[in-house]
């Protein structure tokens, strides 16, 4: 099942951007240009989710599978490293909340520039490059502006949405004695609001407890827990 949510995601991704930067144009006053704009942002997210949970061997019971998937998702997401993602983030499960957390600022609260700390991190010379790289072929044959709007912004748009929903809200000062062992909240009981905001991730002091279980299936573990 893990493979083919995994693929769902990844296929609806490449199909909506390719529609959009092909068939659709950057119109200000239509609604349907907004729609489209948030949906991929959406789906950038899903695409990240997809990664983050290969991280944790929950897409495929084959090594070989589940890291292809992740280094697939990471690299169409915006060029990233697996490798490097895959450190950090399990730094992040060892010391959350805490000084040697690479997703944790403990200089600064404020959102953004805990969130320019976060992007800055996770950013190298090389990601640049591939995206510079891209950005420059795909301008052969589709106008740079709906490569701005359909392609980059929502890119955006989904590290936006990981942060607030998956690290910003469940990290963030005070950690209170609920929040143990893992300085991590959780969002109440609402399935709906959770897929919308960060397919389930917002249950994260679940996530945190049961890393082996996949995105798609942490609103049981929420049930669990009655909250």
């Amino acid at each position: 099942m893990g493979i083919l949510i995994a693929l769902i995601i990844i296929t609806i991704w490449s199909a909506h951007l390719f529609y959009i930067l092909t068939s659709e144009a950057v119109d200000f006053t239509s609604v349907s240009f907004y729609l489209h704009v948030f949906f991929q942002g959406y789906l950038y997210t899903g695409l990240f989710i997809t990664a983050h949970d290969a991280m944790h061997r929950t897409v495929s019971k084959n090594r070989t599978v589940n890291d292809l998937i992740g280094k697939v998702a990471c690299f169409l997401f915006a060029g990233m490293s697996y490798k490097r993602l895959l450190k950090n983030h399990f730094l992040h499960h060892k010391y959350p909340g805490e000084d040697q957390d690479p997703d944790f600022n403990i200089k600064s609260q404020n959102f953004f520039l805990w969130w320019f700390t976060f992007l800055k991190r996770y950013t190298t010379i090389t990601q640049i490059i591939i995206m510079a790289v891209t950005f420059n072929v795909l301008k052969i044959w589709i106008d740079e502006l709906n490569i701005w709007f359909f392609w980059v912004i929502p890119a955006f748009l989904g590290t936006f949405q990981l942060f607030y929903f998956g690290t910003y809200l469940p990290h963030k000062y005070p950690h209170t004695e609920t929040m143990k062992p893992h300085n991590a909240r959780t969002l109440k009981k609402n399935h709906l609001i959770a897929m919308l905001t960060c397919y389930f991730f917002g249950y994260h002091h679940e996530h945190h407890d049961s890393p082996s279980t996949p995105w798609w299936k942490l609103y049981k573990l929420k049930e669990q827990t009655h909250q």
